[in-house]
């Protein structure tokens, strides 16, 4: 009987598993409108999720197919790998389309949106009733972070390290705020190491300058304060040094603990690689800086697997995706 009992419970959960995996859909052949995330379609299985894993519902009523500002929302926001990462693993994806009837239709009446209009995005609780306010006429990734990291904090949910880097570099990278300076040093295998661990740090490079070994800093300004940074350099035995046309890249030696491990064969964002490879020669953890699934394709690893840090992410995280 227990046999039998186990067995019934175990083709339900199949069964359902395959019923609520059959509402989403498939990021390799979807519009562009819907970005690469995979979508719920249906309402209420959403609520039902939200309250069985305890994650907020993020419903996206969107235009599918729909115009140029659809579509750049999809290809520039919803692609984001780190952004992807953190809607589909922090929250339950819903897509509402605003262009159609049926049930999409009815979802758009319980929160009075309107139909043919841009990107709206809502983040709502297993009821059904807004955690945070709406994100409307801002189609940039930046205000929709800002609604999600809301809306965690709100749930009381930390807010996981990969969606740390992923806002320090949606907010970092923004043309007023990203400033470069150049270090020497005795070597730029250490100079990276080190200026790594610093706070507001976006990128490091090494390279070469009359000479000199050196190591090229991208920061966020609002970050870190360049007196400040300048002092730690001093402290580490490195000086400033400006800029001439002898500046060039020294491929060979740039990144150098990440190239020497097997986190060279994922995906990474410029933050990642600069983190990783810093934490890396200094021993420390590195595993805090991936998303849930970095870690199961560096888990997955072998040496035989094509090197992809140095690809452009959004192009890596798409063929690492496509061979799984």
């Amino acid at each position: 009987m227990k046999n039998t009992v186990n067995t019934i419970i175990a083709i339900s959960l199949a069964l359902y598993s395959i019923a609520t995996s059959a509402q989403r859909t498939d990021p390799k052949n979807q519009d562009k409108e819907l970005g690469a995330i995979s979508w719920y379609r249906d309402y209420s299985t959403a609520l039902q999720l939200s309250k069985e894993y305890n994650k907020p519902v993020l419903i996206l009523f969107q235009e599918v197919p729909g115009c140029a500002t659809c579509r750049n929302y999809g290809h520039d926001v919803l692609s984001n790998p780190l952004m992807t990462e953190a809607i589909q693993n922090e929250f339950i994806p819903l897509a509402i389309y605003n262009n159609k009837g049926g049930k999409d239709k009815d979802v758009l009446k319980i929160y009075k949106e309107p139909a043919w209009n841009n990107p709206v995005v809502r983040i709502v609780d297993y009821d059904g009733v807004d955690i945070v306010d709406r994100v409307g006429n801002d189609y940039s990734a930046q205000g929709l972070y800002s609604a999600m990291e809301n809306a965690l904090k709100v749930c009381k949910k930390e807010i996981p390290q990969y969606m740390k880097i992923l806002a320090k570099e949606l907010y970092g990278y923004i043309n007023s705020r990203n400033k470069e300076t150049y270090y020497s040093m005795y070597c730029f295998w250490s100079g990276e190491k080190l200026l790594g661990t610093q706070p507001g740090i976006l990128n490091t490079e090494a390279g070469f300058m009359n000479g000199y070994e050196v190591v090229k800093v991208t920061y966020d300004n609002t970050a870190v304060n360049i007196s400040d940074l300048n002092s730690y350099a001093s402290s580490q035995e490195m000086r400033p040094i400006k800029k001439d046309q002898s500046y060039r890249i020294s491929s060979k030696d740039e990144d150098y603990y990440l190239k020497h491990s097997n986190y060279q064969y994922l995906p990474l964002s410029p933050l990642q690689r600069t983190l990783i490879n810093s934490a890396l020669g200094n021993r420390n953890d590195v595993q805090q800086y991936l998303s849930p699934q970095q870690r199961k394709w560096y888990a997955e690893s072998r040496k035989t697997d094509k090197t992809l840090y140095l690809s452009p992410f959004g192009q890596a995280w798409k063929e690492r995706t496509y061979r799984s």
